[in-house]
């Protein structure tokens, strides 16, 4: 992995969304996102994500992509598995970032997306994502997903929400060199 540059640092607080609208072009390959105590306003919410292209509107660019995820309960129960829920198949709805995390004192999300070559204009965009949270349930889960943003259009944009409601927490754009 090359160095990392930090280019902006995004803090929601009771947020309906955090949109990323400047830093992403053509001058780094390859954009990570990192996500530092993420907390929704209620419990059982998903972070998700979706991008705008260039001097597109609405953020509905058409995703692929695949998740799995492992977890661990607190009454011990544990499993690792492929979770066909949380994919999407050419669609142009929100994607999902992490598991259902719940919203006490002590739950909360962390995590790290990678975003390649957004400001190509030859190639479909690929990304891939973990995100790590303690759920409403109570279990710690580890959500792994991987895809890529069917379109050949430049992507300039991201917008970061929860499935519904609110949230809090800090979201980091880096450049990678």
């Amino acid at each position: 992995m090359g160095i990392p540059t930090l280019i902006s640092t995004s803090t929601a607080s009771g947020a309906s969304a955090v949109t990323i609208s400047s830093g992403i072009d053509s001058t780094y390959d390859e954009y990570m996102f990192v996500f530092t105590d993420i907390a929704p306003g209620t419990d059982n919410k998903k972070l998700q994500w979706q991008v705008n292209g260039v001097d597109e509107s609405g953020f509905n660019e058409t995703i692929t992509s695949t998740s799995w995820q492992a977890y661990h309960e607190e009454a011990d129960g544990s499993n690792l598995a492929y979770d066909a829920s949380f994919e999407q198949a050419q669609g142009t709805s929100y994607s999902n970032v992490s598991y259902a995390i719940g919203s006490d004192s002590d739950e909360s999300g962390a995590g790290v997306m990678h975003l390649f070559n957004p400001a190509s204009t030859t190639y479909v965009k690929h990304f891939y994502s973990r995100f790590s949270n303690y759920g409403y349930t109570p279990q710690m889960t580890d959500l792994f997903m991987a895809g890529y943003i069917n379109t050949t259009t430049a992507i300039d944009e991201i917008s970061f929400k929860m499935d519904s409601g609110n949230f809090d927490g800090v979201i980091q754009l880096y450049g990678i060199a």
